[in-house]
């Protein structure tokens, strides 16, 4: 029995290695695709995003007792995702019609984020098990992983996606009061 359940394991790990690229290239796709702003959705982003920067700051507040500066990584990545979002938004395609609002979100800005949280999982589980090896002598490997850098890298991601987000609702919200004026047809 513990030999099957080590193999689903084994199996579930392997795919999910297998499986990255394609979620990576698919998360691309939909990130560039012409999308509605539909208020229940972009409503929903909103909380979802502030819980989850909240919750990660709070946790790389906690995580900064083991590793050094890992809280001042992430309020850095925060700020640096900030910029990014209102770079994302100065850089979308907005199209207003009497019906809805359509955006289409900068094809380089979705990717070089993309890559970037790519190259830094990468590197940060390459210098993970590289530091994890090498600590065999008593380091402590953890504060030497480099995850103060994955840190920072997924609060680039988490501000770029909240400032881009407020912006959505802002413009979609201006669109809906445009489209509403009284003596408009």
């Amino acid at each position: 029995m513990p030999l099957l359940a080590f193999g689903l394991i084994l199996f579930a790990i392997l795919a999910a290695i297998a499986l990255l690229p394609l979620s990576i290239i698919q998360r691309y796709r939909v990130g560039t695709s012409r999308q509605r702003a539909r208020g229940w959705l972009i409503s929903l982003n909103l909380f979802g995003l502030s819980v989850s920067t909240m919750l990660f700051v709070v946790g790389a507040a906690v995580t900064n007792i083991w590793v050094p500066q890992a809280l001042t990584y992430t309020l850095g990545g925060l700020t640096g995702g900030f910029v990014l979002g209102l770079a994302g938004l100065a850089l979308t395609r907005w199209e207003g019609s009497p019906q809805a609002l359509h955006y289409t979100p900068s094809r380089a800005l979705v990717l070089t984020v993309t890559l970037v949280v790519t190259a830094r999982l990468f590197y940060g589980l390459w210098r993970g098990w590289h530091n994890w090896r090498a600590a065999a002598g008593g380091d402590d490997w953890l504060a030497q992983s480099g995850a103060e850098g994955s840190l920072a890298a997924g609060a680039v991601v988490l501000g770029y996606y909240l400032v881009y987000w407020i912006g959505v609702r802002r413009r979609a919200t201006s669109s809906l009061r445009s489209r509403n004026r009284p003596g408009r047809r």
